[in-house]
């Protein structure tokens, strides 16, 4: 091969597979606040799989629908304020901008939130009640999230014309990108600022609500040994639907940071993909646990950031999951491979 060809970042071999080193040490900066940025939003939807399944050793797939409801929920919830969907900005000065804001973020996590309540009692928990094996919940789970995404391919337009259907949706744009400043040549934006900060922010209060409140010590204590906990006086049915409202809340929150990052990403599958990487982001950092998520997530983030510019843009997704597969050979119990019933802060 030739060697000065490799030197110029071109295609390594034939096919449509590059190998632009050269373009990930020159965009190295921009590629990594890119990536931490969109693994702020992984790592937010990633703690609600794995706080489920730490409490009920369940992987809830319909969980990327309860992110997708959010977005829907954050959409309407601008339009209940008056705002019509349109490609314009926006210009409601900063004090109202970060209201609207604030305003569509709550409904948007009332709606994950409220979804993830709701199927946990409608699906999952009849199932509970009647000892099912862990692989009816899994399908269960399966099944629920297809419907999800068909209530609102083609129930929602029949109840509202402009909402739901195959086409993603008019986004309502309410900040306009601007540079804050550079690091290493890269242009650090308000949005980025926003969700990486918010996820922080989230972060924290999560981390509070598990390891210093009543609900979240009982949380710990039915992830760790839900018999002892149900005879220590803790309500397993009241933990297992905290459980849930919490991952939805989240998920939620997710959805509007993801929207000001890629606003025209809300449609009835716009949480298949994600919620795939964001499960991927809970085992990479080590499922079950709530650090292990949040920097599974950012890791990801970055990983098909780099994936990308080394193989290109085609290769994204493939990167992610090749990273995924990398880490559970060598470590199974992924990066911080300790259970929710024992983290500590």
């Amino acid at each position: 091969m030739n060697r000065t060809a490799v030197a110029e970042g071109v295609p390594f071999a034939s096919g449509s597979i590059d190998f632009d080193y050269v373009g990930l040490v020159d965009n190295f900066w921009r590629l990594t606040v890119d990536g931490v940025t969109y693994g702020a939003i992984y790592a937010l939807v990633a703690v609600g799989y794995t706080l489920v399944y730490g409490v009920l050793r369940l992987i809830n797939f319909a969980h990327s629908e309860i992110f997708m409801l959010g977005m829907f929920g954050q959409l309407i919830g601008l339009m209940l304020f008056g705002f019509v969907a349109s490609p314009t900005i926006y210009d409601q000065g900063v004090l109202f901008t970060i209201i609207y804001l604030g305003l569509a973020m709550i409904v948007g996590m009332a709606v994950s939130g409220g979804a993830a309540v709701g199927l946990e009692r409608a699906a999952y928990r009849p199932l509970r009640k009647q000892g099912a094996s862990r692989l009816s919940f899994l399908i269960t789970a399966i099944g629920i999230s297809f419907i999800l995404q068909e209530l609102v391919h083609f129930v929602l337009p029949k109840i509202r014309p402009d909402l739901g259907g195959t086409n993603a949706q008019q986004p309502i744009r309410l900040v306009e990108p601007t540079v804050q400043f550079t690091v290493g040549g890269a242009s650090v934006t308000n949005i980025a600022l926003l969700i990486v900060s918010a996820m922080m922010v989230l972060a924290i209060l999560t981390e509070l609500v598990i390891n210093r409140t009543k609900f979240g010590r009982g949380i710990r204590a039915v992830a760790q040994d839900p018999d002892t906990a149900t005879l220590m006086g803790v309500s397993r049915e009241r933990v297992i639907m905290l459980t849930f409202l919490i991952g939805g809340v989240l998920a939620g929150a997710a959805a509007m940071l993801y929207t000001l990052k890629y606003p025209n990403g809300i449609i009835y599958s716009g949480g298949f993909i994600l919620g795939i990487k964001a499960f991927s982001a809970a085992v990479l950092g080590g499922i079950g646990n709530l650090r292990g998520a949040l920097l599974g997530g950012l890791l990801l983030g970055v990983a098909e950031q780099y994936g990308q510019m080394l193989f290109g843009t085609e290769w994204r997704d493939v990167v992610a999951f090749v990273v995924l597969v990398l880490v559970l050979m060598f470590r199974p119990t992924g990066i911080l491979g300790e259970s929710l019933g024992r983290a500590r802060v």
